[in-house]
């Protein structure tokens, strides 16, 4: 027992070193360039659509309420990796303290899971919008749309505080070398020393509670709507039904496809470097073109953004 309190307290007193995404000294400065650029067109991109979103009564619509909500979340969760990211480009290897690196770790977490649970209410949306459309306006109310999205923030920090508190309670003997460029938890989990076993199956049980039941909620929605549109009569109706999904599942694949390949793959067969490239594309990238998607595949948007350029 005492031996446990002293590693535990001997962990909490050191610093994590993390290589960053890359060791190159001589690609550091363009790659710096590259993904400041990226922060900052994704801080601005997602700014404009939550403005466009927020000063236009046109789009005061539910599925417009969460995606400025979206919108939101990816402007926080990018500010949670991006400039450890940025960091350890300029100054490679990057130290943080234990506390720093557990409150990176819980606020990714909490953004993560509570993206997963917005993806599943804007895809029910759309069913509510497709298979129940008389019933819309009931069924989608605002007192609905801001249940929905205070379940997904809320749900993200519940499963956070759980996960966090399991992993920054573990000892950390050293060398505290993460081979990533921010703190999460499959790489905090193998610099362990003492035993994981409880903790890896509380991290799987949120997983499948968050993820997998988020998932399976977007994918029964996205069913149910694929009956509806084989049953309608035109193809015409049943393309402009389809449009208005288009975007949100070509978002929602690409973020569940990366974060389901990347988590459920076997400990022993895990490429590091290759999920660096993997937390690049859902912590960078889709963060990047979502409102890009959103936009260009929405007529109400783009004529919105048109009509404020004009005015400009």
């Amino acid at each position: 027992m005492e031996r446990s309190l002293q590693l535990a307290n001997q962990s909490t007193d050191q610093d994590f070193i993390l290589l960053g995404l890359s060791a190159r000294k001589d690609i550091g400065d363009g790659l710096f360039v590259i993904f400041l650029a990226l922060y900052l067109l994704i801080l601005l991109e997602n700014m404009l659509a939550i403005y466009l979103i927020c000063s236009h009564s046109e789009l005061h619509k539910p599925m417009y309420f969460f995606l400025g909500h979206l919108s939101c979340l990816e402007m926080c969760y990018v500010s949670v990796t991006m400039p450890s990211l940025l960091i350890g480009l300029r100054s490679s290897p990057c130290h943080m303290s234990f506390t720093s690196c557990m409150a990176q770790l819980f606020l990714f977490i909490s953004f993560i899971g509570t993206k997963c649970t917005l993806l599943a209410s804007m895809a029910y949306d759309r069913y509510v919008a497709i298979c129940h459309p008389l019933h819309y306006p009931l069924l989608m109310r605002p007192q609905v749309c801001w249940g929905l999205t205070s379940s997904s923030w809320v749900g993200g920090l519940v499963v956070s505080v759980i996960k966090t508190a399991c992993i920054a309670s573990l000892s950390y003997c050293g060398p505290n070398v993460l081979n990533h460029f921010f703190c999460d938890a499959p790489p905090l989990l193998n610099l362990s020393c003492t035993h994981v076993v409880l903790i890896e199956l509380v991290d799987f049980i949120s997983a499948i509670l968050i993820f997998c039941g988020s998932l399976l909620v977007a994918l029964a929605s996205y069913v149910a709507i694929s009956r509806v549109l084989i049953q309608m009569p035109s193809a015409a109706a049943s393309h402009r039904a389809l449009s208005t999904c288009a975007s949100h599942l070509l978002v929602m694949g690409i973020f569940y496809s990366v974060v389901l390949f990347m988590y459920s793959r076997p400990r022993h067969i895990r490429s590091t470097d290759f999920n660096k490239v993997l937390s690049v594309i859902y912590t960078v990238a889709t963060p990047l073109c979502s409102p890009i998607i959103y936009c260009l595949r929405n007529r109400e948007v783009q004529a919105v953004l048109k009509k404020t350029l004009r005015l400009c």
